[in-house]
């Protein structure tokens, strides 16, 4: 287990070293000045010299980088040339928003597909498993932003149960924030939970024509408890790997919902940060992104070890 621990380590920072470089070459490295862009066709030549001092663009490529990272990893991650406060301080206001969405989006979506995909699973080739199949090929082909405004036309304009967008912060209380929240996160999770059904259904049809489960049916253990001892385990990898992705796209891809509900989150930030040609926000933001992106996958090779023993023997049998 600890070799596969290592490995896994240094897998991630391998990839968080070439996400980093990846970002710093498109947004410093590319053709042409980034302090011109930021300013415009019309800035004069003296603005685009001070902003390229403000932004340290004169020293070398290397130099750049090293502090850019360095900065990163003290936590400063330099100032918002729009709203002129440290990009720290605009993450931090945003991911308090971002981050209960998405975990709450993910709670919804899991909560709602391990049992649909079990019952598909269980009733295969039956009118239950079409309904649900049928059902959840509509929720992975209908946009998630139609669902929010469907969601908005019903529950806040019709039924008047939620409000239609913002957020009131956490200071007015949980019960506020989470209220604010549960129409954007079921927004989110109804696409994301046809899909992670689909992959449960298939998953564990896959593992219940395994030779070991038919012996478990031949030594007279029931259908559902084979299925509940032995099956649901080894068909959690690939769900795994889905509950993983959808974190990640969850957390980074929720730009249209958080402008439909007007919520001041991370995907709205950046947004506006590449209309207001503010690219030190767009680099870190895309970074912190990228590095909650590996993290996740490294949380999810874990669990992958915790499921599959193998893994922590380093596939040996």
């Amino acid at each position: 287990m600890l070799r596969y621990l290592l490995a896994r380590l240094l897998s991630l920072a391998l990839s968080l070293m070439a996400a980093s470089l990846v970002i710093f070459a498109v947004i410093e490295v590319v053709p042409g000045d980034p302090a011109s862009y930021m300013l415009g066709l019309n800035a004069t030549p003296e603005a685009v010299a001070a902003l390229r001092d403000e932004l340290g663009l004169d020293g070398s490529l290397l130099s750049r980088y090293l502090g850019w990272v360095g900065g990163m990893l003290a936590g400063d991650f330099g100032q918002s040339y729009t709203y002129r406060v440290p990009v720290a301080e605009l993450i931090g206001d945003r991911i308090v928003v971002s981050l209960p969405l998405a975990l709450l989006a993910l709670a919804l979506s899991t909560a709602i597909a391990f049992p649909v995909g079990i019952v598909a699973a269980a009733r295969r080739g039956r009118f239950a498993d079409y309904t649900i199949m049928g059902t959840t090929q509509l929720g992975i082909a209908v946009p998630n932003f139609w669902f929010a405004m469907l969601l908005v036309l019903v529950f806040a304009v019709n039924l008047r149960w939620f409000s239609a967008g913002g957020f009131p912060g956490w200071e007015a209380g949980l019960g506020a924030g989470l209220k604010a929240l549960t129409l954007p996160a079921v927004a989110l999770a109804l696409p994301q939970a046809s899909i992670l059904a689909r992959v449960m259904r298939s998953s564990l049809i896959e593992t219940l024509g395994q030779d070991y489960i038919r012996t478990a049916r031949a030594k007279g253990l029931s259908r559902r408890l084979a299925t509940r001892r032995h099956a649901l385990r080894n068909a959690m990898i690939p769900v795994l790997t889905i509950i993983g992705l959808q974190f990640s796209f969850l957390l980074a891809g929720a730009i249209i919902i958080e402008n439909v509900f007007f919520l001041p989150g991370l995907g709205r930030l950046i947004f506006q940060a590449i209309t207001q040609r503010d690219l030190v926000v767009v680099e870190s933001v895309v970074m912190l992104l990228v590095f909650a992106v590996i993290v996740v996958n490294f949380a999810v090779d874990l669990a992958y070890a915790a499921v599959d023993p193998r893994l922590r023997r380093g596939g040996r049998r």
